[in-house]
């Protein structure tokens, strides 16, 4: 069978990036710069993100709304540190309906601001509390470096912003999130382990007292943050007046939280399990799980690819038909290797004279013949144990390029090739500055066990430190 033609990741990484991006019909580079067409098969891979975690984010209480895309400027302004860590990426509208407007408006960045509006107006007393909202929607951040699914100008996200009666409550609720439906999603179903840690002052969202961050590794040793989750103690409250009466009848400000992640983690995926081929799907996230395939119609091919479809569905795999004979099966099996579907089962002529299929596994690896009555069996071992394989490769990539080291000097080479970790006691504010002038950050702090210190200053704490995207 004839490969697929992609720049090979040890040659150029991130033309191999645009190459699969591109071959596998994930997306397009939109008509204005920085903006991207997501295209259905691009889609489908979103559409199954969005359907696992909008379950974990309602199994942690969270409901679905949806708020403006346009934001009165005056509202970002009323929180000081949020619209100064936000003013470069900013599209601010003035004219519309053919006139300049009263006051400017904002295409959202993100929503902080506009939800606080409301959460004052929906919240009376300790009865409302906590208010656990979501949403999935667009943002606008206008990039200088745009690169598809990664950093674009306009990009899908979700993004939950909750109010609580206490501090406590709004910390444990934002560690929830990151826990229960952020770090569980990526590892159960995009198979990759993420770095649970806490944001430096450096590094934390504009506005927020906390930040909590998942940060992969990808397959060239830098760092991708898949997702946060901010503690922003009463600081918006009190920019938008989120007060409730308590049950001793006194009148008491909210403690908020907000947690993100968004299309950024298809990019990721791209980048931790694809290889020189292409993409290589999770089985439990693939759109398709199992394709299967009349190599050449004829002596009831077509009949037997059919029932093994219906067969697969009925046993919960994701199975898809293709018996378009009039594409040569090479250039199918490539694309279908390109977009990363895990199974491929091939039937023929020569095969069903046999009575079994040939399955290729594209995680694995190879080809083997299956017998008919095992074609299911097969497939939901298979994909089992693909998924899981996908995930300890990870790991182990993630382990082997992981230095420990313990100055400054050493942290900043060893980033050169993947993470380093060292103790922030050793590293600190200077040393953090000293590596981001050559472009390395500290991604995120954590403890020895690898559980999340209480703050930066937390004995012990170990500082990850790589170069990222």
């Amino acid at each position: 069978m004839a490969k697929s033609v992609l720049t090979p990741q040890s040659e150029d990484f991130p033309r191999w990036y645009q190459d699969v991006v591109a071959k596998a019909e994930m997306a397009d580079n939109g008509p204005v710069r920085g903006t991207m067409v997501i295209r259905p098969y691009g889609y489908g891979i979103w559409e199954r993100m969005q359907a696992e975690m909008d379950a974990r984010i309602k199994a942690c209480g969270a409901k679905n709304a949806y708020f403006p895309l346009f934001i009165p400027e005056s509202y970002l302004t009323r929180e000081a540190e949020h619209v100064e860590g936000f003013s470069p990426e900013l599209a601010v509208v003035t004219h519309a309906g053919g006139k300049q407007l009263e006051e400017p408006v904002v295409v959202r960045p993100t929503s902080e601001t506009v939800i606080g509006e409301f959460m004052a107006k929906w919240i009376n007393s300790y009865r409302d509390l906590p208010l656990l909202l979501n949403q999935w929607a667009n943002v606008v951040r206008w990039e200088l470096r745009p690169r598809v699914f990664l950093r674009t100008s306009e990009f899908l996200w979700q993004e939950g912003h909750t109010a609580h009666a206490t501090e406590a409550d709004a910390a444990a609720y934002a560690a929830r999130i990151h826990r229960e439906a952020y770090e569980d999603f990526m590892v159960q179903i995009l198979a990759m382990p993420v770095i649970r840690g806490r944001k430096t002052k450096a590094e934390r969202f504009a506005g927020a007292t906390n930040t909590l961050a998942l940060e992969a590794m990808m397959r060239d040793g830098k760092a991708l943050q898949m997702g946060t989750s901010h503690e922003l103690g009463q600081n918006f409250a009190k920019a938008f007046n989120i007060k409730y009466l308590s049950s001793e009848g006194r009148q008491e400000t909210c403690w908020t939280a907000s947690w993100g992640t968004s299309t950024r983690m298809i990019g990721g995926l791209i980048m931790t399990h694809g290889d020189d081929n292409g993409l290589r799907i999770p089985p439990r996230l693939a759109p398709t799980q199992a394709l299967v395939m009349v190599v050449k119609d004829g002596d009831g091919v077509s009949d037997a690819a059919t029932r093994i479809t219906a067969e697969l569905a009925a046993a919960g795999v994701r199975a898809e038909l293709d018996d378009r004979t009039d594409t040569a099966f090479g250039r199918r099996a490539v694309d279908a290797e390109l977009k990363g579907i895990p199974l491929r089962i091939e039937v023929g002529p020569r095969d069903i004279a046999e009575h079994k299929v040939t399955i290729a596994r594209r995680i694995a690896g190879g080809k083997a013949p299956v017998a008919l009555d095992e074609v299911v069996a097969y497939a939901v071992r298979a994909l089992d144990e693909d998924q899981r394989a996908l995930f300890a490769e990870a790991l182990e990539r993630r382990d082997r390029l992981t230095a420990e080291v313990t100055t400054v000097e050493d942290a900043l080479e060893a980033a050169q090739t993947g993470f380093a970790r060292i103790p922030w006691a050793t590293l600190g504010v200077e040393g953090e500055r000293t590596l981001a002038a050559s472009a390395v950050t500290v991604r995120c702090l954590v403890r020895p066990d690898g559980e999340i210190p209480e703050s930066d200053d937390e004995e012990g704490a170990i500082a990850i430190v790589a170069r990222a995207y």
